[in-house]
Order: structure tokens, then sequence, then C-alpha cells
């Protein structure tokens, strides 16, 4: 009878220091995170700080984390200031025709890789996925050369072309099309089914979260690009809006003397839509990648 109450007693301790010991390693995880969330977050929190203080107020040698007096007039200003509206415009243009082209030759160069049988496909695949270990750089050099040459500069058609090809993307859709049953592929030909019809019916519906991830991901990298705009379209007809939130709110170009409050008000203007986008969308950019990484 005392041996048995000595075992439970033994049992209870070292259920006791499990407990004890899980409470511990799950009350340092989330202190763990709480310091990465507010090391991630600070930069936004500080970014809508400054967009709301006075320029005097945020050149003061102290910094303050809150406004002394709330500026909301600075969001109004930074639209006129910048001329947003047409920033915008000239970003979505961009964006929403270079999304939907890279999005026909995807689909296309994909379904080839993955259903087509011809002579040096896979040496082809091997050679286009070789690209992807060259540095973008060396792409941006040769792509101006060759758009300078054919007078594409300060034109839609510069900030369009040169990117409507994406490796990485075909590679996406390539892996999620070859998921899908070659029987299905055998029976439609069976049927007499065309290759583009049995496309179209068949392997973009299935391969759709795919499809939704590759456009949310080119229409931000529009959205966000910055190098290649700045060298080919300097007028204001063809700024994007990266590249106009730039110089826009600078004061005095000889000190560089920049007006950072209304910069930081724009900044909020234009990170907005990305925000929204990743929020409401975010489950489908997950899912698509998901898909596309299971079978090689």
């Amino acid at each position: 009878m005392k041996i048995d109450t000595m075992h439970e007693l033994n049992v209870q301790d070292v259920s006791n220091k499990q407990k004890v010991g899980k409470i511990i390693v799950t009350t340092l995880l989330y202190v763990f995170l709480i310091f990465m969330a507010i090391i991630v977050l600070f930069p936004f929190y500080w970014m809508i700080n400054s967009s709301l203080k006075s320029i005097g107020e945020y050149l003061l040698p102290v910094p303050t984390f809150w406004p002394h007096r709330i500026l909301f007039v600075n969001y109004i200003d930074a639209f006129k200031t910048a001329n947003l509206g047409r920033l915008f415009l000239n970003t979505v243009y961009v964006g929403v025709v270079s999304t939907l082209l890279s999005l026909v030759i995807t689909i296309l160069s994909a379904f080839a890789f993955a259903r087509l049988e011809f002579k040096g496909k896979n040496v082809l695949f091997a050679c286009l996925l070789a690209t992807m270990m060259i540095p973008g750089e060396l792409f941006t050099i040769t792509n101006y050369g060759t758009v300078n040459d054919l007078g594409w500069m300060n034109t839609y058609t510069v900030l369009i072309v040169p990117f409507l090809v994406s490796i990485f993307y075909i590679y996406l859709l390539r892996q999620n099309f070859k998921q899908i049953p070659n029987e299905l592929y055998l029976a439609a030909k069976v049927d007499g089914t065309s290759d583009l019809k049995y496309l179209i019916k068949v392997m973009i519906p299935l391969a759709l979260p795919t499809l939704i991830s590759i456009t949310i991901l080119k229409m931000m990298g529009a959205w966000n690009s910055y190098i290649w705009p700045r060298l080919v379209a300097r007028d204001i007809d063809h700024t994007l809006i990266t590249v106009g939130l730039r110089n826009a709110f600078t004061i005095d170009p000889a000190i560089g003397y920049v007006n950072y409050p209304q910069q930081m008000a724009a900044v909020v203007i234009v990170s907005a839509p990305l925000f929204l986008v990743f929020i409401f969308l975010r489950k489908y950019i997950m899912k698509g990648v998901s898909r596309s990484g299971i079978k090689g």
C-alpha cells in the first residue's frame, strides 16, 4: 500500500513538473513572438506616426512617439503635391496590362512544358530554369540597351514588355499542371478535344488557385517596381507611383530638404492597397504556392 502511494506521488510530481515546464516554454514562446511582432510592426507605426506630424515636430532633435498635434491635412496635401491620382492611373494601367499578358504567356508555356511532347523539352526547360541563377542587374543592363535602341524610352511599352516572361511563374504553374492526372488529357484527346479547349475547360479551372496567386504576385511586383521605371520612364505621363513619391516632396534639392511628413502620408496611401490585398487574399497566395510544390 505504501509503495503504491509513493508511486502515485512520484507520478503526480512528474506530471506537475511537466505542466510547469510546458507553461514556461509557452510563456517564453509568446514573449519571443510578441517581441518579433513589435520589431516588424514598429516601422509601420513610425510611418503612420510621422505622417501625422508637422515638419517642425518631425525635425525635433528628440523624436516624439505620438504627434503633439495630429495633422490629417498632410494626406490631402500629399495627394495634391505628388499628383497621386495620375500616378495611380499609370501604375494600375501598367500593372493590369502586364499581368494579363504575362498570364497568357505563363499559361501557354506551362501547358507546353507540362503536357505537350516535343524534342528537347526537358533541355529547354532546364536552360530556362538556369536563367533564374543570373543576377537581375545583368538583365537590367541588357534590357536598357535594347529598349533604348528600339526607341521605347518614356512609353508604356518599355514598362510592360521587358518583364512579361517570368520563369518562376512558368515553373510554378507547370508544377501545378503536372499534378493533374494525365488520364484526363488522354481521354480528352480520344474525344477529339483540342489542346487549347482542354487547357481552357479543364486545366485552367483546376489550377485556378495558383493562377490567382500569380496574378496577385505580378500585380504587387508591378506596384512595387522602382529601379526599372526610374531608368526608362522619367516623364510625368509614364511615371509610376514608387518613382513619383521619391522626388515629389523635395523642397530644396540643393540641400536635400524633404517634407517627410507629407512623404510618409503618401507612402501610407500607396501602401494601403497592398495591405488590403494581403489581408483579404493571403489564403489564395498560400494555397496556390502550396499546391504547386507537392509534385516535382
